[in-house]
Parts: structure tokens; sequence; C-alpha cells
């Protein structure tokens, strides 16, 4: 039986997911199914239940789980001890982050982290906040890059670079007109867009919102920065995200980014690891190429 097999395995029961287990471990879902298939015969026990609510394992399941992200999860630190005796930078590392850093901020990071070690490789995934912390407790994930990052006993952060939130407006609105900085108040009652209520950006705005006595009248609410943009962009109404968020359309023109008059409101953004991880020297040399990020 090769560990390949096990972390697939594992992988599939955290995921609840055949295709995202095969992307994880850079295979074809088909493969997935094979290497499940004979860890069933080798063991003679059925691991995996289907069903229309999705993947679960049987009791049978659960076990061999326990015991297989045990057997990983010690060969990961024997693989990381090892690695470092050399200090050589390869292998995998897995980061999950959510959609507006990770499409807009951490591409030349990976590609600067890759060309000067390209025999690493890293695997993003794209994520809600709350399961990021989850996947970063559970060790699904090596680290997660997240706003508004909360220390714990738990949970250990490592500040990254913040973002300003700024006011985003279609070209021809009024306040794009102005060209001016928009004080907080002249948005009271108009149409906005937001962002879900659960996510970190939506809470700090609100309460900025609310301690301003400012109410905007939400007419629309996203889980990600792209589909809040493309909305604005369609003239239904203005919202609030972070500046590096709205790079590309301030370039070609299809949004204005106003500052806020009033207060500049930070949006802090950081790397979360559990504490007592051991980091290899592959990842060490990823966070550090990440907080270097201001002289670029």
């Amino acid at each position: 039986m090769l560990l390949s097999y096990l972390q697939v395995y594992c992988d599939i029961i955290e995921t609840r997911s055949f295709s995202k287990a095969a992307a994880r471990n850079f295979i074809s879902q088909p493969a997935v199914s094979q290497q499940v298939k004979a860890l069933e015969e080798q063991f003679h026990q059925r691991l995996i239940e289907r069903s229309p609510q999705g993947i679960y394992p049987t009791e049978a399941g659960r076990i061999f789980y326990e015991g297989a992200r045990e057997i990983v999860e010690r060969y990961q630190a024997l693989e990381r001890q090892m690695a470092d005796l050399t200090q050589t930078v390869s292998g995998s590392i897995r980061v999950a982050t959510v959609y507006s850093v990770g499409l807009h901020d951490l591409p030349p990071y990976i590609k600067k982290f890759m060309q000067a070690y390209p025999q690493a490789r890293v695997h993003v995934e794209y994520s809600r906040t709350n399961k990021i912390y989850e996947a970063v407790r559970q060790n699904q994930v090596d680290i997660g890059i997240v706003a508004y990052p909360q220390e714990s006993r738990q949970m250990g952060v490592i500040p990254l670079p913040s973002d300003e939130l700024v006011v985003i407006v279609p070209p021809n609105h009024p306040l794009a007109v102005a060209g001016a900085p928009v004080e907080l108040r002249q948005l009271h009652r108009m149409p906005f867009i937001a962002f879900d209520p659960d996510i970190p950006t939506r809470k700090a705005t609100d309460r900025v919102l609310h301690d301003q006595g400012v109410e905007v009248e939400v007419v629309q609410e996203f889980d990600n920065v792209e589909t809040i943009k493309r909305s604005v962009e369609a003239e239904l109404g203005v919202s609030i995200i972070p500046r590096r968020c709205a790079r590309w359309e301030i370039r070609s023109g299809s949004l204005c980014a106003l500052p806020i008059a009033d207060l500049r409101i930070e949006r802090p953004v950081g790397v979360i690891y559990k504490r007592g991880k051991s980091f290899s020297n592959t990842l060490q040399k990823f966070i550090g190429i990440l907080t270097q990020r201001e002289e670029n």
C-alpha cells in the first residue's frame, strides 16, 4: 500500500469530494476511485458511503481515516525534518485563502517563489474565512491567508501588509464625476452592494457605517469581491472593497475607486497557522516572500 493512497483517502474524507481530492493530489478523478477500490479490496472493508447528500466514511472508514491521518502526518513531519537537514526547498505546500487575497495579491508572489525555488509546488485553495480556519485546525492545509485574522490559543498570526478600503462606483456616477474623496454620510440611503453578512470585511464595514450614523440600502449580497465589482459596473449600487481588488478595473476605466474622506479604514491581512506546527524549510521560504511584499 502506497502512502499516497492514504493521503488521497484522507483528502476525500476531509473535502467530501473525489474531484477536490484529485485536484489536491494532482491526479485524475478516475485514479482517485481506483485507489479507494484498491484500499477496500486490501482491507476487505467498504470505506466510503455515497449518498445524495455527499460522501461519508463508513464505520470502518472512520477508523481507517484516523489511522491514515496519523501515519500521513508523522511521515510529513519526518519529511520536513529530513529536508531541513539539507536546507532543500522542495515538495508541496498547501495554502487556503479568501478570493480577494488569492486572486489579487498572491499571484506575483507565487511567481516569485516558483522562480526562486522551481522544485517546490504551491497548491492554493479558495474558500470562506470560517472554512479556512477549520482547514488549518484540521491540518488540511499548511497555512491560511485571511482578512481580519484572529489569534487564539490554537491559532497564530503572521501579519501581512494591510489594504485600504475604498468606495467603488461606476465612472458616470455623481460621486465619480465629483472626483473628490467620499464622506460616508454621502452614502446614506444609497443602493449598496455588500459582502455576505458573515464575511469579516462586511462586519467591519457595517461597524464603521453604524458608528458614523450612515444607513445604506443593501440591494445585493455576495460571497466574493468579483461579483460585487460586476454588480457595481452594472450600476446596481455602490460598494466598499479593498483598493488592491479594484486595480484592474481602475486601469481599464470600468470602475472608479474613491478614498473615504472621514477616516482611513484599513483591512488587516495575515497568515494563520496552527500553533505547534512544524514549518518546513519550503514553507518558511514561502512565508518569507509574502512578508516582503511591501518592498515590491
